[in-house]
Formats: C-alpha cells, structure tokens, sequence
C-alpha cells in the first residue's frame, strides 16, 4: 500500500497537568504496559504474550470506554493511542483499580504508529469515538478522517473486521458518512445504509453524557471491511 501522506496535524498536542494518581500510575505502570514510537513493525504476540484477536482505539480520551470494555472482554487485547499524558494516566488508574492486563498504550501520532509499526491485516477492530471535530470551516482539513486515512485503516484491519466510528457533531458524522460510503473495500454494517444504534461495546462515557447535555446527538457508523481488494 502506498504510504499514507499527511502534513496537517489532526490533533493539538496538550499535556495538561497529571494528577498525584495519574503520574504515579504512568510512571509504575507505562514500563510494563506502555510502548515507544518505532519505525519497525510490532510483533503482536510478543507485545501481549498470546495470539487473542486485537482491537485498536485511536484517541481514547480519559480511558473510561477502553477501560471498560477490556473488563468486559478479557478474551480480546486492546490497543490504545492518545497524546494526552493526563489521559493515559487516567487509563492507567483504571486499569490498576480493574486489575487489567490486556492493554498496551502508546502517546504518539495515530497515523505514524499505524503506518510504521502495525502489519497490515493484523486488527479485527479500529474505533475512532469523538475525533476533535474541528467544528471550524476553515479547520475541516484537520480532521483524521478523510479518504486516504479511510485506506489506511483499511489495510490494518483483517478481512470481515470492522472500523467504528462515533462523533457528537452532525457535520462531521455526514462527512464520515459520505467518505465511508465512497471508499472502496468497505460495506456499512447499517441496515438503512447510515448510522446504527449505539453497540453494547460502546460504553457511555461522561464526554458522551456532557455532549448530550449540551444538547448535542450521537452519531455511530460501523463499516467491515470486505474480503477482495
């Protein structure tokens, strides 16, 4: 596959301040549980130590929904990206209060750790939930979804696995929508060829619960990937 090029950042770096908890945690816990940025590819099983099937969440916020469902599905692994240090020192506490050990996290750009250390067809999930929707017009170009990105997460994920998307901003759900639908290798999982209910393996985060405060809807997407190139 060609190689994903991108110049525009999707995010804004902001390290924020940790708390006591969430530095004592990412400083006992990020030997054991964290890995660096590499350009070399990962070995999956050793990175583990078992061949359970792997889903990957880019930009996990707190770490309150990957928490979760590592507790709910300790048959799987789980890979989490965030740049924000508070944040995975908060899924750092989670997972010492939830004795978890079937996750592994890294602080570093989405796009480099997907094209340079994953193999391609090695995931059986991608999430992206609440992307920095870059409400601005003139800031749309920021956002991490677009066609080519769509290829790329393609080219990680097995055939007949899934990429799950989910965002508060109508503008942007319809974008997803509209580069999902026009980028080939993908069917979407909906029935009436749109969004789906929200999934049981989506827990409502308190962002969600802040954004439906605010008045703000909900938007999932659910895409698989087909067999044939």
């Amino acid at each position: 596959m060609e190689q994903f090029q991108r110049k525009i950042r999707s995010f804004v770096r902001r390290e924020g301040r940790m708390t006591p908890g969430q530095a004592s945690a990412y400083e006992s816990m990020m030997p054991l549980y964290g890995f660096e940025y590499k350009k070399q590819r990962l070995d999956l099983v050793e990175l583990f130590g078992n061949d359970n099937p792997v889903s990957l969440e880019i930009g996990f916020g707190m770490g309150a929904s990957l928490a979760e469902q590592a507790k709910r599905y300790p048959e799987r692994n789980f890979i989490g990206i965030e740049v924000h240090r508070p944040g995975v020192g908060s899924l750092l506490v989670r997972m010492k209060e939830y004795q978890l050990s079937n996750i592994r996290v890294i602080s570093h750009d989405a796009v480099e750790v997907l094209e340079d250390m994953l193999a391609d067809d090695c995931l059986e999930l991608l999430q992206l939930f609440f992307p920095d929707p870059w409400h601005k017009k003139k800031h749309h170009k920021r956002r991490i979804l677009n066609a080519p990105f769509s290829q790329l997460v393609r080219s990680k994920i097995k055939p007949g696995g899934h990429f799950h998307m989910a965002t508060d901003w109508q503008n942007y759900a319809e974008q997803m929508l509209e580069v999902m639908t026009e980028s080939p290798g993908w069917v979407n999982c909906s029935e009436s060829n749109d969004y789906i209910p929200q999934p049981e393996n989506r827990p409502i985060t308190k962002f969600q619960k802040r954004g439906e405060g605010l008045g703000h809807g909900v938007w999932d997407l659910m895409f698989q990937k087909t067999a044939a190139d």
